[in-house]
């Protein structure tokens, strides 16, 4: 499916170093490259958008994050390190977005075409969705998580989310107010939502080091079948991880 011409559309990544259960887990190396250079590498390959942009806080830790955004030749906006909202409607106005698609520093194994088919599914639609998601009603591993949403409904909730938590998480707003936004989810026919692929503990790390580790040499390309592929024929790895909880909101 062909998105509609609809511009401009902006990832904007969310990333810091101060993560409380992994401190520093945007740069951590594999193969001598930091995580996050492989997740910028993986997003430049999603085909419906325009720009990515990195929304760092302007904590002195995070110069590190500017420095390799230099380095990749990527946008970097720097905001509050607790109210993500706010850095995320900043961010978005500075790069005059007209939809955003969020995108966590947690997912370096995210996968572009998945990225697409979100984007995809938004725009084919409008104005039928305010917000889509492929994690609300999850079939795809934790780690391919993508949002896709408008710069207006970003400004609304910028302005009328008040608690705490719907100012950390950015689009805790919309999906918690039904009755106020149109939702739409993008899932797979086959869950594969056991699968744990997000960076945010030390097991979480060590298994997404494996994949990258005996993929990425051979293919830099791999994709969400390639790894599954490769857990099934190494179906000890998973358990390196399955007992994480995820952080509750």
């Amino acid at each position: 499916m062909t998105a509609k011409t609809l511009s401009p559309v902006v990832i904007i990544l969310q990333a810091r170093m101060g993560a409380s259960r992994l401190p520093g887990k945007p740069l951590s190396q594999v193969l001598d490259r930091p995580l996050l250079s492989y997740q910028l590498e993986r997003l430049r390959r999603v085909q419906h958008a325009d720009q990515i942009v990195v929304a760092t806080t302007t904590n002195p830790e995070d110069d590190q994050i500017e420095q390799l955004c230099e380095q990749e030749k990527i946008p970097c906006f720097r905001g509050s390190s607790l109210d993500v909202l706010d850095r995320y409607y900043q961010a978005a106005k500075k790069y005059h977005a007209t939809h955003i698609v969020r995108i966590t520093g947690d997912c370096p194994l995210i996968d572009p075409k998945l990225v697409d088919e979100v984007i995809s599914f938004y725009l084919n639609a409008l104005p039928s969705y305010d917000y889509v998601s492929n994690s609300l009603e999850r079939t795809y591993p934790r780690g391919l998580d993508a949002e896709i949403f408008s710069f207006d409904l970003l400004k609304k909730a910028a302005v009328e989310a008040k608690l705490p938590e719907e100012r950390e998480h950015v689009t805790l707003f919309f999906y918690t107010h039904p009755a106020l936004f149109s939702i739409g989810s993008v899932k797979q026919d086959i869950d594969h939502s056991h699968h744990r692929w997000t960076v945010d503990t030390k097991e979480d790390f060590e298994l997404v080091e494996k994949i990258i580790s005996t993929l990425y040499p051979k293919n830099h390309d791999f994709d969400t079948n390639d790894i599954l592929k490769l857990l099934k024929e190494n179906p000890d790895w998973v358990a390196i991880n399955a007992h994480i909880q995820q952080k509750k909101i």
